[in-house]
């Protein structure tokens, strides 16, 4: 079946069977910020944004995200531009493993997106939804405030 996706602003075709999951149409289209964790939704590794909407792409399949417009971790910045949430992300000396880093970024950006005056609590709450197992979450917190104190250019 031929699905019609807007990844990060590209426009791709996929020819995904009738089960594939979001996940693994977007691993094939080579976003390999979207992690596979726990396959059932949550862990938040595998966390992408899809029509302004947080989804947990392991429990979406790509016939779903039909014609929709999805960001991942590779939609926000680059190596040489960091966009500011991934440069509080450093300066905060969030990642460790790495491996939850792209999914807890994807949380950060709704939450951001969608909460002009985040609080530590409400923080808190929407992490619930991401498991580090380095215990990072202070550091993460801590960044995600910071980038809320960024100049509101493309969070």
């Amino acid at each position: 079946m031929l699905v019609r996706l807007r990844v990060n602003g590209r426009d791709f075709r996929v020819d995904a069977k009738g089960n594939e999951r979001l996940l693994d149409s977007l691993r094939r289209l080579g976003m390999k910020s979207v992690k596979e964790g726990c396959s059932v939704g949550d862990c938040g590794s595998c966390n992408v944004i899809v029509d302004g909407r947080l989804v947990n792409s392991c429990m979406m399949l790509a016939i779903q995200a039909r014609g929709s417009e999805v960001t991942t971790c590779e939609g926000l910045g680059s190596l040489e531009s960091l966009q500011p949430l991934q440069k509080a992300f450093v300066d905060a000396g969030v990642p460790q493993c790495g491996y939850c880093i792209p999914g807890v970024l994807m949380t950060a950006k709704y939450y951001l997106d969608n909460h002009s005056r985040p609080r530590v609590e409400e923080i808190r709450d929407i992490l619930e939804g991401n498991i580090c197992r380095c215990g990072a979450y202070t550091k993460i917190t801590q960044a995600i405030l910071a980038a809320s104190n960024q100049p509101k250019r493309r969070l």
